[in-house]
């Protein structure tokens, strides 16, 4: 029997001239940086090859099974509506604000592929949200589902927005369309020059001043992060190739929203592009999961930390045959080493795995899995050869291993800016590198190690919650003269929100009514757990500035 091969061995093959992931120079953005040399040109090819899987199985939700074909043929009929029905051109934005069912991957590769930009909106947002992102966007369609088409509907209304209606309950809704009725048998949609700069996606981080930022990605930056994706799999089954093969065709299960950057690009966009089953959850349950788990023969579970949690400690988790999985991790927030150890324990095959990426990185960074992991369980990984990371100093200067800096990435598969908001591009990236607002380090090995954060961000979940958005809608309630927002320990969710508030003289909040008028401006994940009316002004350093260590402290002792 063969050595195993090392990391680099494995990078060495994977990337060597003629090999699948053989590397070469490109200019992107005006910077030269390591790309794929066999990076297809756009989303639209990456999509080509399902129309030859004609009657495989790719997508399971609920009851229902939709082969590569049928999906193949609705995404053709959209495009050509979205263009002969609603004028749609390249450049145009269309929007997608759905919960997770099969129309919203068809929605997705009909408007990438016909040249438009998917705008995708997140599924939990309030009317008031939604109509931010529609009129930021300049989206001139929208394809939602009745609920989120009711949230939208003033503002389709006010903005003149032409809307599709998925799965209506009844008649499809005033300014909506029937899925049913634009989905015309036979249709072809035209063809249209597509290259890798064009403008692919936009996806909305949380604000750091109060309002949502448009992501925007290219054709390129979302197949960059696609491939990068692949190449760390394929790298990892050379250092670590199991100890036997699995009997089970690769598959996997939707966990997460796909209007999130990893239910996107490395899940969904990973089984289209492969050829895999992709298992769709109606919404998190562990025990569903579990069931789904062994009746697809699900090998691969990609969530964050918490829904591993669940899994272990579901009270069906004993019962139910999880001996397909042969990977068990996610990203979207650190996971205690014990979640780590537990999982390489608990499933016959399944081993852990970590990723560390952002909206910003087309969800991909530096990874962990396996036998590394185990060994290196407080490391996020390292990262395959198109993606660059440096740890920098105060002044962006790349600091020795081992030192303590902001985590900073280079590479194809960033985005190209925000959108609309050339002030937050130029904050973000600078000379092409990417400041992730992390604080990290990186070992002589090359594997990433995030110590803390330098935004003022609460993680929640796997969901970011910026401080300063929800500091401004508690600063819009008439009773509240000081307001701080902050993360606190919580033992399932990594952190929960909380925020301590001083009223104004003579004022006085009631923390359920507080919260319910948070809720009635922010998606619901966004509303602080905990609310601290405090009898005094909140404590500030000398700059000014609250002191939320104190505060947290006082909160979480």
């Amino acid at each position: 029997m063969s050595e195993p091969k090392s990391w680099e061995q494995a990078i060495a093959e994977l990337t060597a001239p003629g090999a699948r992931f053989a590397l070469a120079q490109a200019s992107v953005g005006g910077q030269e940086v390591t790309v794929f040399a066999n990076t297809p040109p756009s989303l639209r090819s990456l999509f080509e090859p399902a129309r030859g899987r004609g009657d495989e199985i790719f997508l399971v939700y609920e009851d229902e099974r939709w082969s590569f074909g049928e999906t193949m043929r609705q995404v053709d009929a959209l495009g050509a509506a979205l263009v002969e029905r609603f004028g749609v051109a390249p450049g145009d934005r269309v929007a997608i604000a759905l919960r997770n069912y099969p129309e919203w991957i068809v929605a997705f590769a009909a408007v990438t592929s016909v040249g438009a930009i998917a705008v995708c909106l997140n599924a939990w947002w309030t009317p008031t949200e939604m109509a931010y992102g529609l009129e930021d966007s300049g989206a001139s369609v929208l394809v939602a589902d009745p609920e989120r088409g009711a949230r939208a509907a003033q503002a389709i209304e006010r903005l003149g927005i032409r809307g599709i209606c998925v799965r209506p309950d009844g008649p499809a809704p005033a300014g909506f369309a029937a899925w049913s009725e634009v989905i015309a048998p036979g249709g072809t949609p035209p063809a249209v020059e597509l290259g890798p700069e064009m403008d692919a996606t936009i996806l909305y981080t949380s604000g750091t001043t109060g309002h949502p930022k448009g992501a925007v990605s290219t054709h390129r930056a979302v197949l960059s992060a696609l491939l990068s994706f692949a190449c760390r799999t394929a790298a990892n089954a050379i250092v670590q190739p199991p100890k036997e093969p699995s009997p089970h065709p690769t598959s996997l299960i939707l966990t997460v929203p796909l209007f999130h950057v990893t239910g996107l690009v490395p899940v969904m966009l990973s089984c289209f592009a492969a050829g895999y089953k992709l298992v769709m959850m109606y919404k998190w349950n562990p025990e569903r999961a579990l069931e789904l788990i062994e009746r697809e023969r699900v090998t691969t579970f990609v969530g964050v930390p918490t829904m591993s949690w669940d899994l272990l400690e579901s009270p069906d988790f004993e019962r139910r045959d999880t001996s397909s999985l042969t990977s068990v991790g996610g990203g979207g927030a650190p996971a205690p080493p014990e979640l780590v150890h537990r999982i390489d324990r608990s499933f016959a095959r399944g081993r852990p795995g970590i990723g560390y990426g952002m909206t910003e990185t087309n969800a991909y960074g530096p990874q962990n899995a396996g036998a590394d992991y185990v060994r290196k369980p407080t490391s996020t990984g390292r990262t395959v050869p198109t993606m660059q990371v440096k740890i920098a100093g105060p002044d962006g200067e790349e600091l020795a291993r081992g030192e303590v800096g902001e985590i900073c990435f280079r590479g194809p598969n960033l985005i190209r800016g925000y959108w609309n908001n050339p002030e937050a591009t130029a904050e973000t990236i600078a000379d092409g590198w990417l400041r992730s607002g992390d604080i990290g380090r990186m070992d002589a090995e090359g594997f990433v190690y995030v110590e803390d954060r330098a935004k003022d961000m609460v993680l929640r979940g796997g969901e970011n919650v910026y401080s300063a958005e929800v500091e401004a809608v508690l600063y819009q309630h008439p009773a509240v003269y000081e307001a701080a927002v902050f993360g606190v320990p919580h033992p399932r969710l990594g952190e929960e929100v909380a925020c301590a508030v001083y009223p104004k003289p003579g004022a006085t909040i009631d923390p359920e009514e507080l919260r319910r008028f948070v809720g009635e401006r922010l998606a619901p994940f966004k509303v602080p757990s905990t609310v601290h009316v405090r009898e005094e002004p909140l404590p500030r350093n000398a700059a000014g500035k609250f002191l939320k260590r104190e505060l947290r402290e006082t909160l979480a002792p």
